[in-house]
């Protein structure tokens, strides 16, 4: 995106989202306040709280206050699922050490960076709470209409999906569902017979997910139906659908992918481990079960951030 002239008040809009993703002193200089209105999916690979980190940084380093018009989580304000970010793959899709799925507000992130001395300079932060809003709330509780966060995004339901196939969608010769009527939404791989992958995801015993076979242009896999208010852990359904695959495609959707894939791969994730692990037959369960030391140790720090 480029910088552009607000056509009613002449001021210039700069984009965050290109070379620039850090507001820089110049951007930064006529303002008193800096203000974060954005619609976040509850996810830590979606860049829109790695914007916050980084505005709230700049704005601490240039002595401005900034301030969170907080939203709800579309995912709820329980789930929490994943594994953590190790440092050297820290990035603009993994910025700070949360879990995949955090569910915590943008206003109670904001507040947990702050606290957690996450950035080199706290701003003077305020927190604009929602009224009427409860963390046992889905988007679909909220009476509110969703408004699509990126063109992939365009359902209140899709930020579930988004963690369903997010990693799996890194890999190669995959087909996440992007341009279908659900992105995110698929689970294919490139040759796969589609009835043999059904089987395999039924087995899984996922509650509150459903599967369907599909077959289209030379991919085959699974449609996913999912209860918003499934509790099972849907990030670690994201790791057994690549082995899965991966399986299924004889190694190509790990083996197979470019060094810019897999580098991105690993940024998503947070780790190297899991494409390593995975191609050397380290079973899903495991891995997953590697993330609850610390999906605890979150759940316990975070809990003096949380307002509602």
């Amino acid at each position: 995106m480029q910088d552009r002239k607000d056509p009613v008040t002449g001021l210039t809009v700069y984009s965050l989202y290109g070379d620039t993703r850090k507001p820089t002193p110049r951007m930064l200089a006529p303002i008193d306040v800096m203000l974060f209105d954005l619609q976040d999916i509850g996810s830590r690979s979606y860049t829109y709280i790695s914007t916050m980190v980084v505005a709230m940084e700049a704005c601490g380093e240039g002595g401005k206050e900034f301030i969170v018009l907080d939203r709800p989580n579309p995912l709820g304000g329980w789930r929490v699922e994943g594994p953590p970010v190790e440092p050297q793959w820290k990035s603009f899709v993994s910025q700070v050490n949360v879990p995949y799925v955090h569910g915590m507000t943008t206003g109670e992130l904001a507040m947990m960076v702050a606290g957690e001395g996450w950035i080199t300079r706290r701003p003077r932060l305020r927190v604009v709470k929602m009224r009427g809003y409860d963390r046992n709330m889905l988007w679909q509780d909220t009476g509110l209409r969703w408004y699509r966060t990126s063109p992939n995004i365009p359902h209140a339901g899709s930020p579930l999906y988004y963690v369903a196939t997010g990693m799996l969608g890194g890999a190669a010769a995959v087909d996440v569902g992007i341009g279908t009527e659900n992105p995110f939404g698929y689970a294919g791989g490139r040759g796969v017979n589609p009835q043999v992958f059904v089987d395999y995801c039924r087995r899984l015993g996922f509650p509150g997910v459903g599967y369907e076979a599909y077959a289209r242009e030379g991919f085959g896999g699974v449609k996913l139906r999912m209860d918003p208010r499934t509790p099972a852990n849907i990030t670690a359904l994201d790791v057994y659908l690549i082995a899965g695959l991966q399986n299924q495609t004889r190694g190509a959707v790990l083996g197979r992918m470019s060094a810019s894939q897999i580098s991105l791969f690993n940024k998503v994730y947070g780790s190297d481990s899991l494409r390593r692990d995975l191609m050397r037959g380290v079973s899903p369960t495991r891995i997953v079960s590697s993330w609850k030391r610390f999906e605890d140790g979150f759940r316990a720090k975070r809990q003096r951030y949380l307002m509602y």
